[in-house]
């Protein structure tokens, strides 16, 4: 009997030091990971189409913005995301960076466009003209002068360096005289037209000197038509070293064949 109440109290005492152990166990908090978020489907990080692109010009400028009749400005622009982009003034299609040498007769204002598809572009830039040219002599009453012997009596040969076809000061001060001379032509003779001839020293090939002559000629027709000589009353021609105005052998002979002509159209 005695060793089975001691059986038993053995069995007591081990059980409670089994509820004591689990009682003391450290339990573990329990951590709730959110769910990992995902983008929505109509999010996309790719770049925009280049269609989209929107048309710039970043820059548009004139240089100097005030000049004398007979000077010169330059045009400077920048443009972005447009390939079609042009100049009025008859200055047409133009790159997307660049420079143009303008010679306005008067206050005049360039606008330079540039579009991309549906959308477009536009900066405008005005060049104020102050004239400095005294104007031409009053004419004398008298019997009607036709229109070709206005031009060869009032207009008169523009000159060339040696080998080149630039338009030299001395030559823009020509050609701007000459431009008023054609201006009064066409107001009262609007079908009349002229005809450019480029023309050069005897120095050089046959060929070279024709498209040396021509490279002239087309000079002296784009600064006419900045002037505002329209453009479709002007042809060109290339005469080359065949018709010498001097024959002999010296640098001031050559400079009067280096010359630019007007002459009536046949």
């Amino acid at each position: 009997m005695r060793n089975l109440s001691r059986t038993l109290g053995t069995a007591v005492f081990a059980a409670a030091l089994m509820i004591s152990a689990a009682g003391c166990k450290k339990k573990v908090p329990i951590v709730n990971t959110p769910p990992p978020t995902t983008r929505p489907a109509t999010e996309s990080t790719e770049p925009p189409p280049s269609s989209s692109l929107t048309v710039r010009i970043n820059s548009f400028t004139g240089e100097p913005r005030s000049i004398e009749r007979g000077q010169s400005a330059t045009l400077r622009w920048s443009v972005g995301n447009s390939t079609d982009i042009s100049i009025d003034q008859n200055l047409g299609p133009v790159a997307a960076n660049g420079t143009r040498q303008v010679f306005p007769s008067q206050t005049t204002t360039y606008t330079l466009t540039a579009k991309s598809g549906a959308t477009q572009d536009t900066r405008s830039v005005t060049i104020e003209v102050s004239s400095s040219v005294p104007p031409p002599p009053a004419r004398p009453t008298g019997p009607t002068v036709s229109s070709a012997d206005m031009l060869g009596r009032d207009a008169q040969d523009v000159y060339f360096d040696y080998d080149k076809n630039d338009i030299r000061a001395d030559g823009r001060q020509t050609l701007t005289r000459d431009a008023d001379v054609i201006k009064r032509i066409l107001a009262a003779d609007p079908g009349f037209s002229i005809v450019i001839e480029g023309h050069c020293d005897e120095r050089g090939s046959e060929e070279y000197n024709l498209a040396l002559g021509d490279r002239r000629a087309i000079a002296v027709k784009e600064f006419l038509v900045q002037l505002g000589v329209p453009d479709d009353r002007l042809k060109t021609i290339s005469f080359g070293k065949e018709r010498p105005v001097c024959t002999d052998q010296d640098e001031s002979c050559y400079q009067k064949n280096r010359r630019g002509h007007l002459a009536p159209a046949q």
